[in-house]
């Protein structure tokens, strides 16, 4: 299927990751505004021609090495069966299938696409976004069958990008606005989705009306297309069984299906908290929550962002945190959608427990933010560090003020250190524990569980590359 591709093709591939200092070149990533991907269902046949790959801007091979540049991939389809609601559902493939190429990666979705090139696969004959389309191509049409025809554009000239770029978040938010006004208390499925395990094999997104997925680009209307046209797909239907917490919003077939197809990991989530057994995160978020432990407050930074958050972390920081299918208690990642839900994280006080947001963030968002407190939510413009946070909050009076404030007794307790030396002839074995260590090959995902390492002596050396 893929020998005339110069390097490997499967999905053994997925979940790899290119290094910096590994790659050729990039695109997109939290350096460039401009890039996206986008899927455009076409009415007429006419206006499709079938596994053309069209290249605007300079290729690959036409690009100096180490840059980062400006992307849009574009995918216009014709399937006279097609539902006009499949565009989100196909788009979301394009990350997947893209990390089927050896060498070949892609990360997040819609307008925060990565992509990089190894520089092996280059030197292998990767050199054009020829062989990637013919690729994306072959795999499309063998997976959904009721695709007739598809048409691929790579665009990588800047001003060209740009401007496409408004028009594709104008097609987003259309789509986004198609969920408006339905209730997770209106459906009786809800749909689990599987696409980022290559990268996070525990973590398995829960899809409601009210809740997005967090990568922001597959809605629960989404879902229900993507079910029905790839049955045995990553994206699957879930009933939602006994509702065990409305507050919470904690079902008993979500908890079923985080605990089946996490491998037993995950045992409980819930759907609206940050805190009680939260959602768990892959990496592709738009958004991620970190607490704030001094105000008891919540901050929200997105992904693009490039300052220090007052706590000192940075986007990539937080994410680590939140990221990998694990459940961390005040670290969740999330979609833009979510944030202008009605449920969105009610059981922790909404957006009342929200003390800091990127500007940037803040400004998209505003009108989502309730009005009385759209002046009482700081961002890096009013507070770069936690006292510059406390302030602004006590000021604005934020309703988490008053926690600031208020200094409760604390009674000091002093106790002599106590000083414990082993005897000569006992030998001090180190133990490390590690619940999970995730291991892929061959496509095939293992989960190693509980691990624990025994050892006398730990000894880390650099590894010189050969010359």
């Amino acid at each position: 299927m893929f020998l005339d591709i110069p390097v490997d093709v499967g999905p053994q591939y997925e979940g790899q990751r290119v290094r910096r200092e590994n790659m050729f070149v990039e695109f997109g990533g939290p350096k460039l505004k401009h890039k996206f991907e986008l899927v455009r269902i076409r009415a007429n046949p006419e206006e499709v021609d079938d596994g053309k790959v069209i290249i605007v801007g300079e290729d690959i091979n036409e690009l100096k090495r180490g840059g980062t540049y400006p992307l849009a991939i574009i995918l216009e389809v014709y399937g006279g069966k097609l539902d006009l609601n499949a565009e989100g559902v196909i788009e979301r493939r394009i990350h997947e299938f893209c990390n089927y190429i050896q060498g070949f990666m892609h990360l997040n979705q819609r307008y925060d696409i990565w992509l990089r090139v190894a520089d092996k696969s280059y030197s292998k004959g990767l050199t054009s976004f020829k062989y990637v389309g013919t690729v994306l191509y072959r795999l499309f049409k063998s997976a959904f069958p009721i695709i007739e025809k598809l048409q691929i554009t790579f665009i990588t000239n800047e001003e060209i990008v740009g401007k496409l770029f408004e028009q594709a978040l104008k097609v987003y938010e259309a789509r986004d606005a198609r969920i408006f006004g339905l209730r997770d208390e209106d459906v009786d499925l809800f749909y689990s989705c599987r696409l980022c395990q290559s990268f996070a094999p525990t973590h398995v997104c829960i899809i409601t009306p009210e809740r997005s997925a967090n990568c922001g680009a597959i809605t629960w209307i989404d879902a229900m297309v993507a079910a029905k046209i790839d049955p045995k797909g990553p994206i699957a239907p879930i009933q939602k069984g006994k509702l065990l917490d409305p507050i919470r919003g904690e079902w008993e077939g979500a908890n079923e299906a985080v605990k089946k197809f996490s491998g037993g990991s995950i045992q409980r989530v819930t759907l609206y908290s940050a805190f009680d057994y939260p959602h768990t995160s892959c990496g592709c978020f738009e958004c991620v929550t970190f607490y704030v432990p001094e105000v008891d407050g919540l901050g929200i930074v997105q992904r693009g962002y490039a300052g220090v958050t007052p706590v000192g972390l940075k986007f990539g920081d937080i994410a680590d945190s939140a990221g990998g299918g694990k459940q961390i208690p005040g670290f969740y990642g999330l979609g833009v959608l979510y944030m202008r839900s009605k449920k969105f994280l009610q059981a922790d006080d909404g957006w009342n427990r929200i003390v800091w947001m990127s500007s940037e963030l803040k400004e998209r968002l505003l009108d989502a933010i309730p009005q009385e407190l759209r002046d009482k939510i700081a961002t890096e413009k009013e507070a770069k560090t936690i006292e510059d946070l406390k302030k602004f909050l006590i000021e604005r009076k934020h309703p988490l003020a008053i926690k600031i404030t208020e200094k409760p007794a604390v009674e000091k307790v002093v106790e002599k250190p106590v000083t414990v030396t082993p005897k000569e002839e006992e030998k001090v074995e180190e133990v490390i524990s590690i619940p999970e260590i995730p291991i892929s090959m061959g496509g095939i995902s293992f989960i190693l569980k509980n691990v624990k390492i025994r050892a006398e002596k730990i000894v880390i050396k650099r590894i010189e590359e050969r010359k």
